[in-house]
């Protein structure tokens, strides 16, 4: 399982630091691990935090329509962390608070 884990850290950097497309890079190995490996609810909330980092992104570029499309895929599979087990789950919840933060300062972070 340590595979699993070696992403969330870099993530919590990345989006702390506004740098919402490298946090979505970050997690791509392991999003599409769990995929391969038939853990069906990791990979859904997974691709959630790739898309919370993602809608971020595409906010910032002026794309508020998509941005808000693919922020329901956040909104739409944050719950699965009441369900899975992974390990750094405090981990895995502060990056839906730190996505959600973000998201809600979202017209602050344009204009920067």
């Amino acid at each position: 399982m340590e595979f699993y884990k070696q992403g969330i850290d870099e993530f919590l950097k990345m989006v702390e630091q506004n740098h919402f497309v490298e946090a979505h890079e970050v997690l791509e190995d392991e999003w599409k691990k769990f995929k391969k490996d038939g853990m069906k609810d990791e990979a859904k909330f997974l691709q959630a935090l790739i898309n919370g980092a993602t809608s971020i992104a595409l906010w910032m570029k002026k794309r508020p329509e998509p941005s808000l499309r693919v922020c329901e895929v956040l909104q739409k599979n944050k719950h699965l962390i009441e369900t899975i087990n992974l390990e750094d789950r405090e981990k895995y919840l502060l990056a839906i608070k730190l996505l959600e933060d973000k998201f809600r300062q979202k017209d602050i972070l344009e204009q920067n």
